[in-house]
């Protein structure tokens, strides 16, 4: 037996039907195309092909945006990576294998490819000896539908409330479950602010795996919520005077093996090389925005005092500043670096890829990291903040999309992915900005 003749018998003997080839695309919806298991060797070697427009979809409706150059001339094949190939627990017969976008005449990643971008960043932070190990923390809200076809949320709990626990218990133990059979290691749990607000942390892996891995957790925690008759949204607001939902990245730099964040010499207790990195992302973070907050509804959540990051600063343990350090048990040295200003309506390979492309630049200009803010910058007085760099964040989509489209780093780094990306989310921005937030819900919540 040859390898497509084992791969396709051990599916058949796993009862697998259909393999699910998943591409995330502009606006971060998660598709996909299915092969068959009688035709599963058709697909290992040659993928299944998607006209280019597929990139040129905003999230309401499948019209193709006509500024991002493509249209209904070209075609791209979707290359499984077979490594990610995993059985779905939460949809019998159906296994799904994560893919690159690729040019079939060259066999070469489609320059619109978000993988391929990613990879791209990766490779490029290599070159200088490192590596960046990332976990994305998710929350979402569980949802019913009423009579009347409305959302409301699922119960009407706490932070934290052991209430919750009790009422979501079958589906928790589900999606982590589900989850620990795919290789995503499930390290906690808890019930979040807001009605029906959930989140289940998962542990830090390198970077590709950890955007793969954002794909798996979305279209699990989702794929289990249906089966308890409920609707998982990632949307960032779902009601207006209760919490929202982030996806914050969590990041830390290696060197042969060996977290380099860290450093007790230094005063800030970060490293000089993650100091850097960190002042890139900070001194981009506008245009950056524009990719880890790119929704509309993104930007009822970047508000001050509600502990989002709405600020450009950063910050020991403080959860208003964009950029929050977390230390080592000792409290000696940094561990790990929490980006707040992200949450799930960002293509992962996006937002870590220009994590990754920021930092790159604060590295190579050897950027100085701007003074801590130890309190509440939205206690600051404006005039103080002004003096010392700490600008309030892009106030919604299009802002940051100006401060993008004005920003030669990520433009360069995106190459012409930028032009198509920004094309999709100026539609979205120019069709959503006048919704009303119930109207977003509406239309959004179980797009994301």
């Amino acid at each position: 037996m040859n390898m497509n003749e084992d791969l396709k018998q051990s599916l058949k003997e796993a009862g697998v039907k259909f393999v699910r080839i998943i591409w995330c695309d502009n606006a971060n919806v998660i598709r996909a195309k299915a092969a068959h298991i009688n035709y599963l060797e058709d697909y290992i070697d040659n993928g299944v092909g998607i006209t280019m427009a597929q990139q040129a979809l905003p999230v309401m409706y499948d019209s193709v945006v006509p500024e991002t150059g493509l249209g209904p001339i070209g075609e791209v094949r979707l290359m499984p990576d077979w490594s990610t190939l995993k059985i779905l627990p939460y949809a019998e017969g159906h296994a799904q294998v994560l893919s690159d976008m690729v040019i079939s005449e060259t066999g070469t990643v489609w320059e619109h490819c978000p993988r391929g971008f990613l990879r791209r960043q990766i490779e490029n932070l290599a070159e200088k000896g490192l590596i960046i190990q990332a976990a994305l923390e998710n929350e979402f809200f569980l949802l019913r539908k009423t009579a009347e076809g409305t959302l409301e949320p699922a119960d009407d709990t706490v932070f934290s409330a052991t209430g919750s626990m009790n009422l979501h218990r079958a589906f928790i133990n589900d999606v982590a479950d589900a989850l620990i059979a795919q290789g995503v290691e499930v390290e906690g749990y808890y019930p979040e602010s807001g009605p029906g607000q959930q989140e289940v942390n998962v542990r830090y892996v390198e970077a590709m795996q950890a955007a793969d891995q954002q794909i798996v957790y979305r279209e699990t925690v989702r794929g289990v919520a249906i089966q308890h008759g409920m609707i998982a949204s990632f949307l960032p607001k779902i009601l207006e005077d209760k919490a929202g939902s982030g996806c914050h990245i969590n990041f830390s730099l290696w060197r042969d093996g060996a977290n380099i964040s860290g450093d007790p010499q230094q005063a800030t207790s970060i490293s000089p090389e993650a100091g850097a990195f960190t002042a890139g992302i900070l001194d981009h973070l506008p245009a950056l925005c524009a990719v880890t907050i790119p929704s509309k509804t993104s930007y009822r959540r970047i508000r001050p005092h509600f502990w989002a990051g709405a600020f450009r600063s950063w910050g020991h343990q403080n959860r208003e500043a964009a950029v929050r350090v977390c230390k080592n048990k000792e409290g000696t040295r940094a561990n790990r670096l929490e980006f707040k200003t992200a949450d799930a309506t960002a293509n992962p390979y996006l937002a870590l890829g220009a994590l990754i492309a920021t930092g790159l630049d604060g590295l190579q200009r050897n950027l100085a990291l701007p003074d801590e803010v130890a309190i509440d910058p939205g206690l600051i007085p404006e005039e103080e903040r002004k003096t010392k760099g700490i600008d309030l964040l892009p106030q919604n989509l299009g802002e940051a999309l100006d401060a993008f489209q004005q920003d030669d780093v990520l433009l360069e780094a995106m190459g012409t992915l930028a032009k198509s990306f920004a094309a999709v989310r100026q539609n979205e921005w120019e069709f959503l900005k006048d919704l009303s937030l119930e109207e977003e819900v509406n239309l959004l919540a179980e797009r994301y």
